[in-house]
Parts: C-alpha cells; structure tokens; sequence
C-alpha cells in the first residue's frame, strides 16, 4: 500500500476499518472510479475539428490544463494563452463544449471504459455494510451518466443517495461546493463521510468542507500534493 510516510500509523487494517466505519463515502468520478481524462481528451480534439477551432491538445498539453477545473473554465484559461489570432469568443467556446459532450458521450458508446480496479468491490461492501454512497464531482451529470450506465448499468442513480455534479453548483473544485451540496442533501456532517478522490483540486475541496479524503492516485496525477490526505494507494483493491 503506497502510503505518505506523515501516514504511516495507517495500517491496511486500520484504514480499512476507516473506511468500513464511515456512515457514507463520497466518490469523485473522472480519475478515481475510471480512467477518463484520456477520453475527455479526444472528445475536446474531436470538438476543436468539428468547429474550426485550430487547437490540438496533447497528453502534455491536457495534464496542465486539468489544473483548471470544468471544461469549459479549461477552454477559457487555454484561449487567454493563444495569440489574438487563434483566439475564439465566449459564445464560440460555449458551443465547442457542447461539441465535446456529444463526442465524449459517442466515444463512450463506442469504447466503454471500465472502472478502476477495486471499485465495485468496494461499492458492493459498503452497500452489504449498509453505508450511503454519494458522487460529488466536477464533471456534468450528462458525463456521469454516459460513464455510469455503461460501467455500471442503467440502475447505477440507484446506488448513489445523492449525485452532485459540476453543472449543479455555483464553483467547481477546488471550491468545496459540490461535498457541501453532497451533505445537504444526505442531511450529514462531514465527520460522518469519508470522500475518495484522485487529484489535488478534489483533495483540497473536500477538505474545504471538513471531510477526510482517501487518494487513488490516476493516470494524469500521480505526482500531486497528497500530503494532507487521510491516505494515499495506488489501487482501491489494496483497501477492498
């Protein structure tokens, strides 16, 4: 188990009963139940083609533009980089992403992506253990769907008591707003949950909101500041 050394008193056990005590545990999507960012990076490249938009973003490219939560906040950030002349108007980046949902909900179709390993072992526990699940994330709901009904099954909303998306709120992490959206709706107090997530940005908003977090460390951030984290693996199976 890849635990920070300022964690170490963390044992397997000891953080598996963590995570067996917790009243509901919280998931973010993309990165810590699948490895989607590679797809969400096809999607935005399918978009730029369908559009006119003379941008191309390689795997280097898009690892530094997730710093910035929310699709259509990275394509803002990333046109105040360009020159005027390839430069585009809000209303322009508006209709880009709606391009890129549609692809990323046909690449989806085409190619399903499967959850992470350990993930629906340790959804089936904690459901066999009677805790709540919850999703709070910075993607669209339209996203979690194409995602979930597919890895899943068209019944996945029914495992979730609450699914919060990026679309739902008013900031997107590492603002705290979707894990306190999350709360209000399950009427909890943040000592009650646990929050598992991959990223710095979605270390830092559930922290923001009082709630413990566990690292999955994925593909695009494995080298992010997890210091403050309750733990840090590189598998859900190593806690299944």
């Amino acid at each position: 188990m890849n635990i920070p050394l300022s964690y170490s008193a963390f044992q397997p056990g000891s953080l598996k009963d963590c995570i067996a005590e917790a009243r509901t545990l919280i998931f973010d999507v993309d990165g810590t139940l699948a490895e989607t960012e590679a797809i969400h990076r096809r999607a935005f490249n399918a978009a730029f083609l369908e559009h006119g938009v003379e941008w191309y973003w390689d795997r280097c490219t898009y690892k530094k533009l997730l710093r910035v939560a929310g699709g259509k906040e990275r394509l803002r950030s990333y046109a105040k980089t360009q020159p005027p002349s390839y430069r585009y108007t809000d209303r322009q980046l508006v209709e880009v992403h709606q391009g890129k949902t549609r692809h990323y909900a046909r690449l989806m179709a085409q190619h399903t992506c499967r959850l992470r390993p350990g993930v629906e072992a340790l959804i089936h526990a904690a459901i066999a253990r009677g805790q709540q699940l919850a999703i709070a994330t910075t993607t669209t709901s339209s996203n979690v769907d194409d995602l979930l009904s597919r890895a899943i099954g068209t019944h996945w909303r029914s495992l979730f008591a609450a699914v919060v998306a990026g679309d739902e709120v008013a900031r997107k992490k590492p603002a705290p707003d979707v894990y306190l959206e999350v709360l209000a709706r399950l009427g909890q107090s943040a000592d009650g949950c646990l929050a598992i997530e991959d990223s710095a940005n979605g270390l830092k908003a559930a922290a923001a909101a009082g709630i413990p977090v566990l690292i999955t460390r994925s593909e695009y951030f494995r080298d992010d500041d997890f210091s403050s984290a309750l733990a840090v693996v590189d598998e859900l199976t190593e806690v299944g």
